[in-house]
């Protein structure tokens, strides 16, 4: 098999908040060739970087806004989130938990630091990742999944490199908690200093590399630093990371969906019309009632 390459190692780009509770670096879609197309079906990802957030009675976040045509996954690294959307889903996500909604034909969220957590603010780190769905799949209904960080399944890797946590997708046997609509993975790899970990996926599939703590070195070659995103080429299947300090790296790869996109703001379809369709059953309150 061959060798999967480095395309690209991008910098965070300057940050800006969403709403006043997620202070964001933008990777999907961005600048860097990382178009939703390019990078199908990650169609956005939205990296908080650790921040501190101060004590605040009233909790900061975002209100009640809608989504429709794909998913939205929370992956929480530091700090709480709490979170409601119209078809009833919701809850907490802390510290190694995800928030995995499907908005499917449409739904209304909000979410915000914990109450609690709030109140004592803290160091917050968040990563956001949209997931496009089929066009058929458009057409569902809502759900919600709540992985827990001690429901999620690890591989301990040789030589006492670390582990893999498998959220979705399959390493070395090993199945992730979550289900998806089309193949992807999703993994967690907490390398010790150092440590190596060996991927494999199939050379169409978008894989990109979220460096959340540390650094590595990917395939003896390229470095990349803490925050930084590693984008892989589509030109081979394997690839090997290695550890230069104690690392954390949120590792993506996806089958591309290769439907039309036709995307504006909180929805993401495959035509103009549909997207037309969205705003009305928006506006018509087809998603559902929220309070503020």
């Amino acid at each position: 098999m061959k060798t999967k390459t480095v395309e690209l190692v991008a910098s965070p780009r300057p940050p800006h908040f969403v709403g006043d509770g997620f202070r964001v670096h933008n990777f999907i879609p961005s600048g860097y060739r990382m178009d939703m197309e390019r990078m199908d079906p990650f169609i956005l990802l939205d990296y908080n970087s650790k921040y501190t957030f101060p004590p605040s009675e009233k909790p900061k976040g975002v209100g009640v806004h809608p989504h429709k045509g794909f998913e939205t996954v929370t992956l929480a690294y530091k700090g709480r989130v709490a979170h409601h959307d119209s078809s009833g889903g919701g809850g907490t996500i802390g510290e190694g938990d995800i928030q995995w909604m499907t908005a499917a034909k449409g739904v209304l969220h909000k979410e915000y630091h914990e109450a609690e957590w709030s109140k004592k603010g803290g160091e917050f780190q968040m990563v956001q990742l949209w997931v496009n769905l089929p066009s058929t799949d458009k057409k569902g209904n809502p759900k919600y999944q709540a992985i827990k960080y001690g429901d999620i399944k690890r591989v301990e890797l040789d030589n006492e490199a670390g582990n893999i946590e498998v959220i979705a997708g399959e390493y070395k046997g090993t199945k992730g908690v979550a289900s998806t609509f089309t193949p992807i993975y999703m993994f967690n790899a907490k390398l010790n200093k150092g440590g190596k970990a060996a991927f494999q996926f199939p050379a169409q599939y978008n894989t990109v590399l979220l460096l959340i703590e540390g650094s590595i070195v990917v395939n003896g070659k390229e470095n990349a630093p803490t925050d930084h995103m590693v984008l892989m080429a589509n030109d081979g299947e394997n690839f090997e990371i290695k550890a230069t300090d104690d690392a954390v790296v949120l590792v993506l790869s996806g089958e591309p969906i290769n439907e039309p996109i036709a995307a504006q703001g909180p929805f993401v379809m495959n035509t103009k019309e549909e997207l037309k369709e969205a705003f009305n059953d928006f506006n018509m309150g087809k998603f559902g009632h929220l309070e503020e």
